[in-house]
């Protein structure tokens, strides 16, 4: 019985019972629930009525499990989903799409390579015997139809009629995009990429041959959709049958080397797209497997229920002996491990190695792992849940059972109930685990499980470390310390931490208190945590503000204070203990995603650059210097424009150059930070350092901001309207005034529909506004101030436009002042949008692309974009870095 186990195993391991099918699909007798062993048959368990595929049960369900002795185990769970969205499935498709469009790359800038390989080809096949071409050609049009109906046929006798119906429409959606495919190629791709991936038959006579090979590519799908690669001679098969097939193809001159490779990329890409959009049979061993596993290894289980997960998916049950101990039961599965991979590949990418635990590669090696944390928690003294077995739950699966202990997680009680006592027991367990370079790595609220009023145990041991690191073993200590103060406050966290572990372990973890070494439930605690306490500062002030208790001034410095957030708050309370505590963050940042972004963003620039625009259309030597000179006296006025637009908005006297020196200084920091950004920001700090208070400062670049706003939204109407009227046959003007307008309200449109992006949006203008009213009505007693305000937003905007139409002019293009005001408007906004430095890559683009769409000549509109951002943002870059400087040296930045 066990030989004929094993071979079940290898041969159809996702069908055979050791691959552990849901109960309420199992149609054969189970046959290993542990590796190499066989429990009794029975009958299938019919799924219950008003159940459907896919869906889990609204409730509880109790599963009568025939065990061994006869006596029926009964286990308590909601019914597992009937299918599954696997996270691999999506990765096999992700691949295989850059797969195709690696392929559709080489194929047109690699030209030579592959005329010369389809060249080599047709040159060595002329030596194949006829009789041999003809003999291939009628074995693989026989093989191609046969091996996928065997297979169907199988897979029906099998009672697995859905998988034969998820391949089938694999192989459908594979056909159709084949199709789509050669379409393209004949219609719209370049002659290299049809040159590449068609050529003549044999002889010269007919039309091209196709592209991607529609029998070809839906076979791959649908042999691959039904879960062919569990299923060693029947993969074995497939490869054989396409290998075949594209050898005589390519024997007979129908096809090239470039077109067999992309119809197996896109047979292998729609199988596994079709197969999570859809989801796979769910192959999950339930609670009824549990229960015979544990009698195969000892166990005598009387019943059984599905207990919370454990963090990272794993699946709890609490099993009840007939001894009367109870059993704390894991099950970690394929699924559970392939779940959560693109957060943790992010996290991997953004963070550095020590920050971030490598994930188990295997399912034997997770096991090993977590046992291996578990047997080492107990050595060191640590109070944690005993391990008494692990084993093995079929192939796709395994259980470490556990010791269950009675206790709440720390999430599970009120303030309150949290004890000094408990928080150093669970510090008593952290410095034992610390003392064998044991860390934790997950010291959350549900990793904490309080005992009683003086103890507490550490669970979910499974994402631990050993022989950790120094840096590891102090990130656990300021995760600790955050856990505690999200709950209790920072006073007593760091008290108690400093009362068991002493003051140099509490401040070495002071450099680790940074949102992005906590866990991803911490950060989000943080930050909800931050924004309650900002929000009811901000009405408390509101309201005392409001009755006369304290002046604007007193209300914005309250809020100022209730912002901090709690790591400052956990820093200023290590300080207090351990002056001497080193300050400085810890990087553990190798990737910011402001700097992915950049990166992302000049590829494409670059990208462009390269492919749309051409050396030769860059006209400098024709450039005339009278406009070159009139762009750049236009530039250099939009500094002295956004110094009044400054000035006007603060009631404060400042000084004008000094104010001049500092716009200048913006165009150094906007290579560093996005354009919008990077203003705010630098604005804000030159009015603080002017003798301006943080709030009124950040109030006055708010009305500045509010302003300017206001003012870009009315000239872009004003000027589309203009350009609207003026007819005079100028349709590609009017267009891109049209397509303009319509993408500002589209996007506007989009972000009012998305709660999301409408919560996101509303959050940072209300942050950045707060008190701009109460600042514009102190504006209000000085009307020279709002005119300079706002009569510097209209010289910036009509300075702007004068740079870029000068630079227009200046090679020769002619276009009116409103078109050209409204392509810098749009061009702008989506310069600001984007969160690149200075708008680099989505300004060059939005202008390249209006004043082509406006009908001027593309070597013009590149020479005169080329021209308009070195005036605007390269040529500042210099003198910009200097004045930065010399008002940091003089104490005004």
């Amino acid at each position: 019985m066990t030989g004929t186990a094993d071979v079940d195993v290898d041969e159809d391991s996702e069908e055979s019972a050791a691959a552990l099918p849901p109960a309420e699909e199992a149609e054969e007798p189970a046959v290993s629930l542990v590796k190499g062993t066989a429990p009794a048959p029975r009958e299938p368990r019919p799924a219950p009525a008003g159940d459907r595929p896919g869906e889990r049960h609204r409730d509880e369900v109790t599963d009568q499990v025939e065990g061994v002795g006869g006596e029926n185990l009964a286990v308590d769970e909601p019914l597992l989903a009937a299918r599954a969205h696997r996270p691999s499935d999506l990765i096999r498709f992700l691949a295989g799409l850059l797969g195709i469009i690696a392929l559709f790359v080489i194929a047109g800038i690699a030209s030579n390579t592959t005329s010369g390989i389809e060249s080599d080809i047709h040159s060595n096949v002329k030596d194949v015997a006829p009789w041999l071409s003809t003999i291939g050609s009628l074995l693989s049009s026989v093989a191609v139809l046969a091996v996928p109906l065997a297979f169907a046929v199988e897979r029906l006798i099998k009672r697995d009629g859905l998988r034969v119906a998820d391949g089938v429409l694999a192989s459908v959606l594979a056909y159709g995009v084949s199709l789509g495919v050669d379409w393209w190629v004949a219609e719209g791709a370049s002659q290299t990429v049809r040159d590449a991936l068609t050529r003549l038959p044999a002889g010269g006579g007919g039309p091209l041959t196709d592209p991607v090979h529609g029998y070809l590519a839906p076979v791959i799908a649908y042999m691959t959709a039904v879960g062919m690669s569990s299923r060693p001679r029947w993969r074995v098969a497939l490869w054989i049958v396409v290998v075949l097939s594209g050898t005589n193809e390519l024997i007979s001159g129908y096809t090239t080397p470039l077109s067999l490779l992309l119809t197996v990329l896109i047979g292998w890409s729609v199988a596994y797209g079709t197969l999570y959009a859809i989801g796979s049979p769910n192959i999950r061993p339930t609670g009824q497997h549990l229960m015979l596993g544990l009698r195969k290894v000892g166990f005598a289980p009387s019943g059984a229920h599905r207990a919370p997960d454990a963090p990272g998916g794993t699946r709890r049950y609490y099993v009840n002996q007939q001894d009367g101990t109870t059993l704390d039961v894991h099950i970690i599965d394929r699924e559970q491990q392939a779940s959560g991979f693109f957060y943790r590949f992010w996290r991997r990418l953004r963070l550095r190695s020590v920050a971030v635990r490598r994930s188990p590669q295997s399912l034997r090696q997770a096991l090993e792992q977590e046992a291996l944390i578990a047997y080492a928690a107990a050595a060191a003294g640590a109070h944690a849940p005993q391990l008494v077995a692990t084993s093995e739950l079929g192939p796709d699966a395994a259980i470490l059972v556990y010791e269950k202990v009675e206790g709440r997680a720390l999430d599970e009680l009120t303030d309150e109930q949290i004890t000094d006592e408990v928080m150093a027991s669970f510090w008593e367990s952290v410095a034992a685990l610390h003392q064998r370079r044991i860390a934790h790595r997950r010291l959350t609220d549900e990793s904490l499980l309080v005992v009683d009023e003086k103890h507490g145990l550490l669970v979910n041991l499974s994402g631990g470390d050993i022989a950790a690191g120094d840096l590891t073993l102090r990130i656990d200590v300021a995760q600790l310390l955050t856990t505690f103060a999200l709950r209790i406050g920072p006073e007593r966290s760091v008290a108690t931490a400093h009362r068991v572990l002493g003051p140099e372990r509490v401040a070495a973890a002071l450099p680790l208190l940074q949102p992005v070494g906590m866990s991803r439930q911490t950060r989000s605690d943080l930050a909800r945590l931050a924004k309650d306490r900002k929000a009811a500062a901000q009405a408390l002030a509101l309201e005392q503000v409001a009755a006369g208790e304290r002046t604007r001034e007193q209300a914005e410095e309250d809020i100022a204070v209730a912002g901090e957030d709690l790591l400052s708050r956990i820093r200023a309370e290590i300080l207090e203990i351990a002056p001497e505590a080193p300050l400085e963050p810890v990087k553990l940042e190798r990737l910011r995603p402001k700097t992915l972004i950049t990166v992302v963003a000049l590829a494409f620039a670059a990208y462009l650059a390269v492919t749309t625009i051409q050396p030769g259309q860059l006209r400098f030597s024709q450039m005339n210097w009278g406009w070159t000179a009139a762009a750049l006296a236009a530039a250099a006025l939009t500094y002295v424009a956004a110094a009044m637009s400054l000035t006007g908005f603060v009631p404060e006297r400042l000084p004008f150059r000094r104010t001049i020196a500092a716009q200048l200084a913006g165009s150094f920091v906007k290579l560093v930070a996005p354009a919008a950004v990077g203003g705010i920001a630098l604005n804000t700090r030159y009015l603080q350092k002017s003798g301006v208070r943080p709030g009124q400062a950040v109030a006055s670049v708010g009305a500045s901001q509010l302003a300017g706003l206001g003012g870009h939204l009315l000239l872009l109407f004003c000027f589309g309207l203009i350009t609207g009227r003026q007819g005079n046959g100028d349709l590609g003007s009017q267009r891109a005034v049209i397509i303009g307008v319509l993408s500002a309200a589209v996007l506007s449109l989009v972000i009012a529909a998305v709660a999301p992006l409408r919560r996101f949006v509303v959050t940072r203008v209300r942050s950045l506004f707060f008190g701009v009213v109460p600042r514009m009505l102190d504006l209000m007693q000085t009307p020279t101030k709002l005119l300079t305000g706002f009569g510097g937003i209209l010289m910036l905007t009509l300075a702007f436009t004068a740079c870029l139409d000068a630079s227009v002019r200046a090679f020769g293009g002619s276009m009116s002042f409103p078109a050209v005001a409204v392509i810098f408007l749009t061009a702008n906004a989506a310069g600001s949008a984007v969160p690149t430095p200075g708008g680099i890559g989505a300004v060059e683009v939005a202008l390249f692309g209006a004043l082509t769409l406006a009908g001027m000549p593309p070597a013009v509109a590149t020479s005169a974009v080329f021209l308009y951002r070195i005036l605007t943002f390269w040529l500042p870059v210099l003198p910009g870095w200097i004045a930065y400087s010399v008002l940091q040296r003089k104490g005004a930045l």
